[in-house]
């Protein structure tokens, strides 16, 4: 029970931090756009970057409570289908931001 605990605390955390970039705030927790210069942070849409990464935090804690359910259920296939859901995610996540400039502001 002590995991459960855990994790709600880090769901619990994670969903704030995703409420708080799905509305367009919060570029300065994004690890890599915080350490940007300013003039490299103005070629950036700030907005779009944080709604998209609300979203996959979103879908990051969606994974955090299927790790829950399947630590308090003991259900094995709810873990499975979490850590699927989270290293999809991520791999998506990576390779989405990193190719085609997505974010890049039109000139």
């Amino acid at each position: 029970m002590f995991e459960a605990t855990i994790l709600i605390i880090i769901f619990i955390s994670f969903f704030i931090f995703a409420i708080v970039l799905s509305r367009g705030k919060g570029a300065f927790l994004i690890a890599g756009y915080n350490t940007m210069s300013d003039s490299e942070k103005a070629q950036y849409d700030e907005v779009a970057l944080c709604k998209f990464m609300g979203k996959i935090m979103f879908g990051v804690c969606l994974s955090i409570l299927l790790l829950t359910l399947s630590e308090v259920l003991g259900k094995q296939v709810l873990l499975i289908i979490g850590l699927i859901l989270l290293f999809t995610l991520i791999i998506f996540a990576l390779v989405y931001l990193n190719t085609g400039n997505r974010f890049k502001k039109k000139a």
